[in-house]
């Protein structure tokens, strides 16, 4: 008998542990996702021809549309777009083949696109505020806002030739980066 009740015992309790649990009247559940950001980019024309002009003349010319892309969904999304020259020659060592970037002057003018909130401020809004590209200087910044946005803007370029220059095809290199 008594092995009986022993096993009707044990079958009772490995019954019992297979029962389904009781629901409690609430649970949570955790959830998590990621918002991508990506890159602080700049967009630059690959290349820009500004014309002819004289020895003693200055030639002036638009560079073509210039982008800041802030995908970073910051939330300070600022930013200061650079610019800087070198020299423009024409392949030859020579001081009269050579346009030093002092001579060469920038002004980024107004946004012509925005996207994005905050304060998007040009580095030189008018001629007037042009400067010579012979060390870094600001070509368009955004103080404020946050997320992602971009703006674009199509800068002037003004090139004095000096009056011994030789007569060629100069070339130099204009460069934006951003950060």
């Amino acid at each position: 008998m008594r092995r009986r009740v022993l096993i009707s015992c044990v079958a009772a309790l490995v019954g019992a542990t297979s029962l389904p649990a009781v629901a409690q009247p609430s649970g949570d559940t955790t959830v998590t996702f990621t918002v991508s950001t990506s890159n602080l980019t700049i967009e630059v024309p690959a290349s820009d021809n500004l014309g002819s002009a004289f020895p003693g003349q200055t030639i002036t010319g638009q560079l073509g549309t210039v982008t800041v892309n802030d995908q970073r969904a910051a939330a300070n999304a600022t930013w200061t777009a650079s610019v800087i020259s070198t020299q423009f020659d024409t392949g030859s060592d020579d001081d009269t083949e050579i346009i030093l970037p002092n001579l060469v002057t920038y002004w980024s003018g107004q946004t012509t696109a925005t996207t994005g909130n905050g304060t998007f401020v040009p580095g030189q809004p008018t001629r007037a505020d042009r400067v010579s590209l012979n060390q870094p200087r600001t070509a368009f910044s955004k103080t404020s806002g946050n997320g992602n946005n971009s703006a674009s803007w199509n800068p002037t370029l003004e090139i004095t030739i000096p009056q011994d220059a030789v007569g060629g095809l100069y070339h130099g290199t204009v460069t934006h980066s951003v950060a």
